[in-house]
């Protein structure tokens, strides 16, 4: 009888709850939509923004009625406008507007078209034989970017450049320290100055790119005009058994976490890696099979003749 009390008491106080407000909920989806997609816990996020962790969590849940500072702290703790977190940025213009009524409604197919149409139009991409000579290989980290990278670029004779060695040149200190003296912004500043200086430099290179680029739009921008971009593919459990024989133990102190944590990553940057030229799956095959596929793929897209096939 005590115990039926109890459960009648629960579920009298969950019928009583003020249902959630839609926008509220809206709002934290979108939080941890921009979150995901940019690599950062919830820990790091709230105390990139000055906030503590449980309030971060009530906006992310939709029950967090946050004031427009708070809303601030957090859109440059995820490095976005406040615009982007409240969902309509293109409303600042009547050309914006005019704009999205043309675009609003259409597929994904035709968003691509209308991007390269547009790209073309105001000069800042190559032509197709040019982006061709510079492969660019995104993805997240453990899916064979490096390691098929280089392999690839002494097959075509190309030049092999590891970007996030790049960015350490410019910034002239390592990654970690990147990040922990001048911030995540200050990285993607850096991020973006070594990817201009490798394209102008190499004409022919192939390059690994760091996992998170694709989270600045005007850096992945800037890819997709210069080079031909593949993005290496993996299952969940094989990125997260690469990046431990790599020699990075850290995501089996908490391994049911860091997976979750790892699939939210790529779902949140899923649809970003799916704007490269081309996809390749590298589970399943083993060093040798997997680079042959990607050779043939490179190859084919570049009208070479592949004599071993």
């Amino acid at each position: 009888m005590k115990e039926e009390a109890v459960s009648e008491a629960g579920q009298a106080a969950a019928n009583d709850a003020p249902a959630k407000e839609p926008f509220l909920v809206t709002l934290g989806e979108r939080i941890r939509t921009l979150r995901a997609r940019r690599g950062l816990t919830r820990k790091a996020t709230a105390s990139a923004a000055g906030i503590s962790e449980r309030h971060l969590a009530n906006l992310e849940l939709g029950t967090g009625n946050a004031s427009i500072l708070i809303l601030l702290q957090v859109s440059q703790a995820l490095q976005c406008s406040l615009a982007e977190i409240l969902g309509d940025v293109t409303t600042t213009s009547p050309e914006w507007l005019l704009i999205r009524e043309l675009l609003e409604g259409r597929s994904e197919a035709d968003l691509h078209r209308a991007r390269n149409t547009l790209t073309e139009m105001f000069g800042s991409r190559e032509n197709n034989h040019s982006r061709l000579s510079r492969i660019a290989l995104v993805g997240l980290r453990g899916a064979g970017k490096s390691t098929l990278g280089r392999m690839l670029a002494d097959d075509l004779g190309y030049t092999f450049i590891e970007l996030s060695r790049e960015i350490e040149k410019v910034a002239g200190c390592s990654i970690v320290e990147i990040h922990s003296l001048y911030g995540a912004n200050a990285y993607r500043r850096y991020e973006r100055r070594a990817l201009e200086e490798t394209v102008q430099i190499h004409p022919e290179v192939v390059i690994a790119t760091p996992g998170g680029l694709v989270s600045d739009v005007s850096t992945f921008n800037l890819l997709l005009s210069h080079c031909y971009t593949v993005w290496l593919q993996a299952d969940p459990e094989d990125h997260m058994r690469r990046v431990v024989a790599q020699g990075d133990f850290r995501p089996m102190s908490g391994s049911r976490e860091a997976m979750d944590d790892l699939k939210r990553i790529l779902a949140g940057r899923a649809a970003f890696y799916a704007k490269a030229d081309a996809r390749y799956n590298t589970s399943g095959h083993s060093l040798e099979e997997a680079f042959a596929g990607l050779r043939s793929l490179v190859r084919n897209a570049a009208g070479m003749v592949d004599w071993s096939m």
